[in-house]
Order: C-alpha cells, then sequence, then structure tokens
C-alpha cells in the first residue's frame, strides 16, 4: 500500500468516530496549552525584563527594610525588623556625602486627586520623597521644575505630578501653580514628570511627588519605614559604593559586627534575577503538570486505538485476505494514533499561544511565538502517538485472517 492511501484511511477511521476522536484529542490539547500557554507568557516576560524591572536610574541601588520580592522566608522575619525612620535615613545620607546621591522616599496608596469638580480614580500613589527621586527612578521633568532642597528643608506643600494624573484631572489645561487636594490636603503643582508609559499591568504615571518632611508632618512619623536610593558615580564605582552604603546603614541602625543586616540591599540585576528565578520555577511546575496530563492522554489514545482494534476485527481479517500485509497494518493504526496525538497537540499550540499572549498583552509585556518550545511540544505529542498507539497498531498487525474473518 502507499503511505498515502494508509493516511487517507486513518483519518477516514478517526472521521468516522467524531466524538471519541474529539475527546481524545481535547485530553493531549490540554497537556499541551497547560505548557505552551506559560512558556510563551514567561518568554514574552523575559522579553520585556529589562525594561519593565529596570525601575532604578543607572549605577543605583536601593536600600529597603523588605525585599522587593519574597518567596521562601517567612514574612514575620521581615516584619518584626526595625524601621527605617527618618533619623536614621537624614543621617545615611549626611554621612554618604558626596560618594553618592541619596534619594528618600515613602509611599501612600490608593489616593484620590480633586481639582475642583474632576477626580481620578482612588488608586493614586502619594510619594514623600527629595530632590533626588527623579533621577533615582529615570523619570524626566515635562514641565516647571522639580522638588527642590529648600521645599524638603521647610516641609512646602507643593507637588509633582505624573502624567496620568494631569490627564485626568487636568485635560485641557496647564496644571502648573493650580491647587489639587489630596486625602484633605492642598498642594501647589509645581511640575510634571514626563510619561514613563506602562509596564506588567502598572503605571508608573498615576504618581504625585511631594516632599518627604511634608509627607511626614501628615500623615505622622510612627510606623513607617523610608526607602533610600543610592546612586554611584558610575558603573565603575557601583560595588565599591555599595560596601560603604552597607557599612554607614550598619553603623546608622547600630548593628554590632557579628549582627547580621536587618535591611535589605537590592539592584536592577537583582530584581531581574529574582524575577528569572520565579519564572524557572513557574516553567518547572507547568512541565510537571503538562507531563502528567499528557502521560494521562497518552493512556487514553492507547484505549480508544485498543477498542478500534476490537471494532474493526473483521474489517482488518478482510483486508488480509486480499493482500494487505502486516506492515500495512501496523501503519494505518499507527498512523491514527500519531494522527489523533499531532492533532491535538495543534489545538493546544494554537489556545496555548492565543491564551499566553493574551494575558502577555493585558500585561503589557512583549507578544512572543515560542518556537522552541513548540517544536518540543509537538515532537513530544508525536511521540506519545508513537509510544502508546505502537502496541494497539501490533495486537491488530498480528491479527490472523481467518480468526478475523470469522469475528462478529
Amino acid at each position: 500500500m502507499l503511505f498515502g492511501e494508509i493516511f487517507r484511511l486513518a483519518f477516514a477511521s478517526l472521521t468516522a468516530n467524531k466524538l471519541r476522536s474529539s475527546l481524545t484529542v481535547l485530553g493531549i490539547a490540554v497537556g499541551v496549552f497547560s505548557v505552551i500557554g506559560v512558556m510563551t507568557l514567561i518568554n514574552g516576560m523575559r522579553s520585556s525584563i529589562e525594561t519593565g524591572l529596570n525601575v532604578l536610574g543607572a549605577n543605583s541601588f536601593q536600600i529597603t527594610k523588605f525585599p522587593p520580592i519574597n518567596f521562601s522566608d517567612p514574612w514575620t522575619r521581615f516584619r518584626n525588623r526595625r524601621d527605617i525612620n527618618s533619623p536614621q535615613a537624614e543621617r545615611f545620607k549626611e554621612l554618604m556625602g558626596d560618594a553618592a546621591k541619596v534619594n528618600l522616599q515613602i509611599n501612600r496608596n490608593g489616593l484620590t486627586v480633586n481639582v475642583r469638580e474632576r477626580k481620578t480614580n482612588p488608586n493614586v500613589r502619594l510619594w514623600g520623597t527629595d530632590e533626588n527621586y527623579v533621577t533615582a527612578f529615570n523619570f524626566d521633568v515635562a514641565l516647571g521644575r522639580n522638588l527642590g532642597a529648600e521645599d524638603v528643608e521647610h516641609g512646602r506643600p507643593v507637588c509633582l505630578l505624573g502624567d496620568e494624573v494631569v490627564q485626568k484631572v487636568f485635560p485641557d489645561e496647564d496644571a502648573l501653580g493650580k491647587l489639587i487636594r489630596i486625602g484633605g490636603q492642598n498642594y501647589t503643582v509645581v511640575g510634571v514628570l514626563a510619561s514613563k508609559g506602562t509596564a506588567f499591568g502598572g503605571s508608573p504615571d498615576n504618581i504625585v511627588l511631594t516632599p518627604i518632611t511634608r509627607f511626614l508632618a501628615v500623615y505622622g512619623r510612627s510606623w513607617r519605614s523610608i526607602g533610600l536610593n543610592v546612586q554611584a558615580p558610575s558603573q565603575a564605582e557601583l560595588a565599591e559604593t555599595q560596601e560603604r552604603a552597607i557599612g554607614m546603614m550598619r553603623l546608622v541602625r547600630g548593628l554590632a559586627p557579628e549582627d547580621a543586616n536587618d535591611f535589605e540591599v537590592f539592584s536592577n540585576e537583582s530584581l531581574i534575577e529574582a524575577f528569572n528565578n520565579i519564572a524557572d520555577i513557574v516553567a518547572a511546575g507547568a512541565l510537571i503538570i503538562s507531563a502528567i496530563a499528557l502521560l494521562a492522554s497518552g493512556v487514553g489514545v492507547m484505549n480508544i486505538m485498543l477498542v478500534s482494534v476490537t471494532e474493526r476485527t473483521k474489517e482488518i481479517g478482510i483486508r488480509k485476505s486480499i493482500g494487505a500485509k502486516k506492515i500495512n497494518i501496523l501503519m494505518q493504526f499507527l498512523a491514527e494514533a500519531v494522527a489523533l496525538s499531532l492533532i491535538g497537540g495543534l489545538v493546544g499550540v494554537a489556545f496555548g499561544v492565543g491564551g499566553g499572549n493574551l494575558v502577555a498583552f493585558l500585561m503589557n509585556t512583549e507578544i512572543t511565538f515560542p518556537w522552541l518550545w513548540t517544536g518540543i511540544g509537538l515532537g513530544v505529542c508525536g511521540g506519545i502517538g508513537v509510544v502508546f498507539g505502537l502496541y494497539p497498531a501490533w495486537k491488530a498487525a498480528s491479527l490472523d485472517p481467518i480468526e478475523a474473518l470469522r469475528y462478529e
């Protein structure tokens, strides 16, 4: 028999039992979907990671009470640390001197900005900070001026607005010099930040900056921990600056030489490394889930093919009696099993790529097509068809034609 005829008979048999074939295909598709969907999303996020997590300015690192990402240690370990209070932060900034540019920041989420009858959603983040925030977090001042050292020293009620806030409360007018109201307090707009766009479903433009002294005067100093951004003069001096900053922070915190650091130090690179570690764990989990699903689907393929052999015993006997060879029968049933698996794989890839890229689109990350994982997925599906279809195909090919013709 020609291979074309073998595959024609195989597909004719599959279409003759549409419901049974569809359920088998669905089982395989679910297994492939789980891994392809996750890998599509992760690939897109990896492609966007350097820009999406590049939240800190060049040659800089952050010192905070809590780690930015934590999945291994109990949260109480960090919660019980002492806060980095205002006197400690100011002392640290003084000790670093001209060796680095130090920024102080603290924030409050879920606030509403009001301007007459217009107002934002209650999701604006108010930052209490100083004149170094703009460079520390890669912002540019589009209009007006930055916060100044005198604003911070005197706790002036002034602010800078993120682009998203401006679009909502000053859509058709100049924001400079206008009053806004946040949490029952009035602030004068002295500057507008240039837009940074969105990343990972969030917007860095939905913010308001005000002097940290003003922030602490309004919201209090108790139970508040200040974050510190330290910017080295150059990339070559980053490691040395980080060592110096850790030493100065330990001095400010009054730690003994044998005491562990009771603060966290992280940079863009450490954020990216932490994300990649999480992505690897998620990918490994998806592979395990997919492997279990595909194994169960393979058993389903074998079961369906054994049923098919039993139902078509007389057909096999007739074909053998008119000259079909053992290899022809073997290839026909093996082709059916492989076709079932590959169709399921293609359906799983289509839904996995579509679903993964849909989530990536909603999270504002890069749209990708995981060619490598698609190839691996289809290869595995083909292998499942061969491995789990071989025994039923061999059983069909080994039937005695006389006994098969007698079968009812």
